[in-house]
């Protein structure tokens, strides 16, 4: 026998979600209210001062002319450095990527002799300064004064080793160094079970490595590789030393017969930051296009984000005019 017991709240009123009648109600919506971030507004106003302070220094600076800027942004010696400037650093960067997909099956390789000369060259180029390896290729002339390759040609040293080849030479080997050690990397990553498969069905390992391995390592290579050569494209202003007329030589040149320095060093930098942004943009659809095996859904592009952004704003605006 149970007592029965009253459910009716001692005080008469109805308990929460629930009417006079007895009639369950719909629940109260929840005001969600977000939390402040005051340090995010804070710091964000002490960087915009900051930048505006960095702005201001030098747009009102006296002793800058800024009209020359513009007057010597497209100098024909200008575009030819700028023009000089991307053939070698695209050259040597062809140089290195090819050197080093060699080094990195060589230093893969079971073989002793291969893999140690492999590692050897890795670690002279790696471990030295390329401002020094481009004196040496230089300088070059003062240990041999020919090149002597018997039969196929032979010629004094100063003749061969010109400004441009020892330009070459000091970024493509040092690049290579480089390169082998992504390509290895790259090389790394695949799983050996794909090896293995492909041996099972009677290919060879040159045709293994060329179908089956590096398709599957570029998704690993391509990323370091751009960044590399965004890289090689600001190195090269080494070159300088071996007087070779690149970008920062000819706006140099223009700027110590002009006595506009700062000018001409600020238009070096604007064709600096050109370069390297069209090539950023280049290596973020080269590397979208590796991923597609590895992704079931590529993400947007800016160029998409901007369009999706613009149709939810006009359909909200349409909406609101309904």
């Amino acid at each position: 026998m149970t007592d029965k017991f009253d459910k009716e709240p001692a005080d008469g009123k109805p308990s929460a979600g629930v009417s006079k009648e007895g009639t369950a109600l719909a629940p109260e919506a929840i005001k969600a209210i977000p939390v402040r971030h005051y340090g995010r507004w804070i710091s964000g106003v002490i960087v915009l001062g900051l930048l505006a302070l960095l702005i201001n220094a030098f747009a009102t600076a006296k002793k800058i002319n800024w009209g020359a800027v513009g007057d010597y942004i497209f100098d024909p010696t200008v575009l030819a450095g700028a023009g000089r400037t991307l053939l070698i650093s695209i050259l040597a960067m062809i140089m290195g990527v090819v050197l080093g997909v060699i080094l990195a099956v060589m230093r893969m390789s079971k073989n002793p002799v291969t893999s140690s000369v492999a590692w050897l060259y890795i670690w002279i180029f790696r471990g030295t300064p390329v401002y020094v390896q481009l004196l040496i290729w230089f300088n070059l002339a003062l240990v041999f004064e020919y090149l002597n390759l018997g039969p196929f040609y032979k010629d004094e040293m100063v003749q061969v080793m010109t400004p441009f080849m020892a330009a070459l030479l000091g970024l493509g080997l040092n690049e290579a160094a480089y390169m082998a050690e992504i390509c290895r990397a790259g090389l790394m990553a695949v799983d050996e079970g794909q090896t293995e498969a492909a041996h099972a069905l009677g290919m060879s390992h040159g045709k293994t490595l060329r179908r089956i391995v590096i398709p599957q390592a570029m998704r690993v290579i391509v990323p370091p590789t751009g960044n590399e050569f965004i890289n090689m494209l600001k190195t090269s202003s080494l070159v300088y030393v071996v007087t070779y007329n690149e970008l920062l030589r000819a706006t140099s040149t223009i700027g110590s017969t002009s006595y506009a320095v700062m000018e001409l060093l600020f238009v070096a930098s604007i064709w600096y930051l050109v370069m390297t942004s069209v090539f950023s943009v280049f290596q973020y659809y080269l590397e979208r296009r590796f991923a597609r095996g590895s992704l079931r859904q590529l993400p947007p592009t800016p160029w998409q984000k901007v369009k999706a952004n613009l149709i939810s704003i006009g359909g909200r605006e349409r909406g609101a005019s309904a």
